[in-house]
């Protein structure tokens, strides 16, 4: 059954929404995954944070348009098309790898990836799978900044007692 206008409508205002909330946008061809096949999938996307909808073509151009900065993905919807929106920009990746992983089919099929402005072709996808999130690239970045400032406590601390037994020797001997 055909959407109606108002249905359209909404549709792509919701859309829009989402790829302004969102900074990584997958566009997968999912042609061939049986029902069941897709609920697990579903299930998979949404535990790990992703939101994975199905969307007609030509609404979803309409909501990148409305967006703005999309235009290198508009060579990529034809055929079926979903959508994986998150903000973690290897999570989609990591849950088709991993999809894939427990299944005889290799769908769903990555089309394009659209992470904070850079592109990624459907073939990347080991690549993006293997992207550090979020949370573990600032741990990285906490650990390096702390890591000089414990250093030299340590530094500070560990030869304290020579440091001060070598202090007291020199006093002593000044003394005598």
């Amino acid at each position: 059954m055909p959407l109606t206008k108002e249905q359209k409508g909404e549709e792509i205002t919701f859309v829009t929404e989402k790829l302004g909330n969102n900074p990584t946008v997958y566009l997968t061809d999912y042609k061939g995954l049986d029902v069941a096949a897709m609920n697990a999938l579903r299930d998979r996307f949404r535990a790990s944070g992703v939101e994975y909808r199905v969307v007609k073509n030509t609404l979803l151009r309409r909501a990148m348009e409305e967006v703005g900065g999309y235009e290198p993905l508009f060579d990529h919807l034809h055929g079926p098309t979903a959508l994986a929106l998150s903000t973690e920009p290897s999570a989609a990746a990591r849950v088709i790898k991993e999809f894939h992983k427990n299944s005889v089919s290799t769908l769903p099929e990555l089309k394009v990836a659209y992470i904070d402005g850079a592109i990624f072709a459907g073939d990347q996808i080991d690549t993006l799978a293997k992207l550090k999130s979020r949370e573990e690239l600032l741990g990285e970045v906490v650990a390096l900044l702390l890591s000089p400032a414990s250093t030299v406590v340590s530094a500070i601390q560990a030869p304290g007692s020579t440091f001060v037994g070598l202090l007291k020797a020199l006093q002593e001997k000044e003394t005598s």
